[in-house]
């Protein structure tokens, strides 16, 4: 079957995102870990966390490289993929894209400082506070991109006279009602897997090659922050929840495949729709979406039955919405057990499984991630701008979009592996214990140095 421009564009940019997702993950998840290591380091003097800080921070900064190429990516896609959102929107959304240029600018200078500037200063402290502006440059990048996301769910800021958006107001366009739910969101779910992902390396070292201080400190805070990061992601997830069932309603519905507006609505979990779009196999949890809608059993929740069934979206995303709650669940519950062993001495809580079971935390995590992206992409179906221009109405009807799928496809290929080699070659050649033994004698050398020329 032949597949349609609208459908080579939704495949590009689908492709895009789901790749780029990965690396703004870890640029907004990761500066956090690494303050709160060095700042460690430094209030116990412990050397090992300082040295987390230093190895993070050299992994982050590949990480931060392929994300820029994919973000440019996704910025060029805008004008030659989706050419007539741009059109129509773009007066909007160009306050928060320049912004978040602007954010990643400055994170950036201060990256760069930060990265040159390990051990020059007598007040260690000095150096640490290079990481609050490179922390703060990531959650506001996050942050502006994310009004973007939020304005094409609830647009606003604008007056449409003739099929354009006039007397734009960018500001009130970004402060739109889906922005506080989505920025909580994303932060949270960000910081989740970025601790997830660290932990997750701890574990699967230690699989490998034996239990180490260094990474059984590594671990342990981690996990710390897995637990309290989760925690926050469930409430994110709440939120949410109550925020599409008074502002997208037709999304939560399709989400739970509920079909009939009533009071008391049951959560469905899992199974499969018949023809009759009859539920079948799924468990049926009584009220809980009501609960989960509006914080009463007896709410009601509205059915897809209210909308024209053009704009219901995908019912697809019933699965996506599920993997990827229950993949936020999955990570909360491993740090709980975690730590359940940690104070019942009777058991190792660096015991094999236990290990196996957090350093699979890691891809589960970036999995939340996508399911958690594309459930929202999709939810959004069959609107590009929510009530205002439809996603076959903005796409390019040029055939060329194509033959674009594959050079992006393949940029991608050679990104992922040039990323993955780069990043073996840069830890599994120098671990940290040949590390911390260089930098520890560096650092005596230094003030033998320093003694001999006050003499």
């Amino acid at each position: 079957m032949a597949i349609d421009t609208v459908m080579w564009s939704k495949l590009v940019t689908g492709m895009t995102l789901a790749f780029h997702v990965i690396f703004a993950t870890l640029g907004v998840g990761v500066p956090l870990m690494i303050a709160i290591a060095e700042f460690i380091g430094i209030r116990k003097k412990d050397p090992h966390y300082t040295l987390m800080a230093k190895r993070w921070a050299r992994g982050f900064i590949i990480s931060v490289a392929v994300g820029v190429v994919t973000g440019t990516a996704i910025s060029l896609q805008l004008a030659l993929v989706w050419p007539n959102f741009m059109k129509m929107a773009g007066n909007v959304i160009a306050l928060p894209l320049f912004l978040e240029v602007f954010a990643f600018f400055f994170e950036a200078i201060f990256l760069g400082i930060y990265m040159y500037t390990w051990d020059r200063f007598k007040n260690p402290y000095i150096h640490w506070l290079l990481t609050i502006p490179i922390v703060l440059g990531a959650c506001m990048s996050a942050v502006f991109i994310t009004t973007v996301n939020g304005f094409m769910n609830q647009p606003g800021g604008f007056v449409m006279e003739a099929g354009q958006f006039t007397a734009v107001d960018p500001v009130q366009a970004m402060m739109n009602t889906a922005t506080f739910s989505k920025v909580f969101h994303v932060l949270s779910s960000a910081y989740l897997t970025g601790a997830a992902l660290l932990a997750g390396i701890a574990a699967f070292t230690m699989l490998r090659k034996g239990v180490s201080a260094y990474h059984k400190k590594a671990l342990n805070l981690m996990m710390v922050l897995v637990l309290l990061f989760g925690l926050l992601n469930t409430l994110a997830g709440d939120v949410s929840a109550k925020f599409l069932a008074e502002h997208q309603p037709e999304k939560l519905a399709a989400a739970e495949w509920h079909f009939e507006t009533e009071k008391g609505a049951d959560l469905i979990l899992m199974g499969w729709l018949n023809a009759q779009h009859e539920i079948i196999g799924a468990l049926h949890l009584p009220k809980l979406l009501s609960f989960l809608a509006f914080g009463d059993f007896n709410a009601e929740v509205i059915g897809l039955e209210e909308f024209p069934q053009d704009e219901w979206p995908p019912l697809l995303v019933h699965y996506l919405f599920d993997l990827m709650a229950g993949v936020g669940f999955a990570l909360f519950v491993i740090a709980l057990l975690y730590f359940l062993f940690v104070f019942w001495k009777k058991r190792n809580e660096l015991n094999k499984w236990m290990l196996r079971i957090i350093a699979l935390s890691a891809p589960l995590a970036f999995l939340g991630i996508e399911l958690g992206w594309f459930y929202a992409e999709i939810g959004r179906q069959p609107w590009i701008i929510r009530g205002y221009m439809r996603v076959e109405e903005a796409a390019t009807t040029s055939p060329s979009i194509r033959i674009l799928f594959f050079v992006f496809l393949l940029l991608y290929i050679v990104l992922g592996t040039m990323c993955v080699v780069v990043l073996r070659r840069l830890f599994n050649n120098n671990p940290p214990e040949v590390e911390m033994e260089k930098w520890m004698k560096e650092k005596r050398n230094q003030s033998i140095e320093k003694g001999e020329s006050t003499q």
